[in-house]
């Protein structure tokens, strides 16, 4: 097992050409994970693209290298607080730090890395920007307790992973805070949405080591739960183009968004365990289509 790749992992034979220590390394971040970055990535575009400056194309590549350093940042702080709950978890068992094939000073020095990938992309914002990003470490900090207090860890999630939103829109303007705090809103519910479909691959795992999770909670309520949580993500970000466009035609720009939500629940099948997997990893394209309708509504 000392020399697998994690199972829900994608990229497998990049990241198996590796050596082990640096292929444990990339593990670690979930580099062969690429959906992690993308859905810390999406919401830092919609801040952008909504804000109405254009493509901001070198705005967007330093917000990508950042999300992808801060991924997996998070990813290593993450495993190194969690190594003995992923021990008694049969999907996490085999990750780098709960399988001692690397150890937590190693872990450490890595995660520092990463964080200092992280500042060089912070130096490229301004100084407002600048400080809404460093208001999210607390929250980034505290999250991997959150499955241990509350069965909404999923609620703490969004509100981190939804933090690119309003340093996209703060790197460029200073108005329309009220725009702002819908799309940020309805990105927390989105990403409550996707990482309950996400948590139903472990709850057997999870109810038996004491780990709390929302797809518990919803129990066989998931679906219209998941349901809810996207229906109320399109309504604000709805509402997030009418405050910015008092124009009916701009809400247009969500439907392929919502369709796609839509056919996230309508075929998920929390019975089959690739099926959760597959729908959460759809939430990459839900990301771009929303991404292209700020950009629509914004710049129109």
């Amino acid at each position: 097992m000392s020399d697998s790749i994690v199972p829900d992992s994608e990229h497998r034979g990049l990241v198996a050409r590796l050596p082990q220590v640096p292929r444990d390394l990339a593990q670690l971040a979930r580099f062969d994970r690429p959906i992690g970055w993308w859905l810390l990535f999406w919401p830092c575009a919609w801040g952008v693209w909504l804000a109405g400056a254009g493509g901001q194309w070198a705005l967007l590549a330093w917000l990508l290298l950042g999300s992808v350093a801060m991924r997996g940042a998070g990813c290593v702080y993450n495993d190194i607080v969690d190594a003995d709950l992923d021990r008694k978890v049969a999907r996490t068992a085999v990750r780098p730090v709960a399988s001692g094939r690397i150890s937590k000073r190693l872990a450490w020095a890595w995660l520092l890395a990463l964080c200092a990938v992280g500042l060089v992309v912070l130096l490229q914002l301004r100084w407002q920007a600048q400080l809404v990003a460093l208001a999210s470490l607390a929250m980034v900090a505290a999250y991997p307790y959150m499955k241990r207090i509350t069965w909404w860890p999923q609620a703490w999630l969004g509100l981190v992973f939804s933090w690119g939103a309003p340093v996209g829109w703060i790197a460029l303007r200073g108005d329309n805070l009220d725009a702002l705090a819908a799309l940020y809103a309805g990105c927390v519910l989105w990403v409550i949405g996707y990482d309950t479909i996400y948590a139903l691959q472990d709850r057997e795992d999870d109810a038996l080591v004491g780990i709390r999770s929302s797809a518990l909670r919803l129990g066989a309520r998931v679906k219209p739960g998941v349901a809810l949580f996207y229906a109320g993500a399109v309504a604000l970000w709805a509402l997030a183009f009418w405050l910015l466009r008092a124009d009916w035609v701009a809400l247009l720009a969500l439907i392929p968004a919502a369709a796609h939500l839509a056919w996230q629940v309508a075929t998920l099948d929390p019975a089959d365990p690739a099926n959760p997997l597959d729908r959460f990893r759809a939430n990459r394209w839900t990301g771009a289509l929303v991404a292209a309708a700020c950009f629509v509504v914004g710049n129109a």
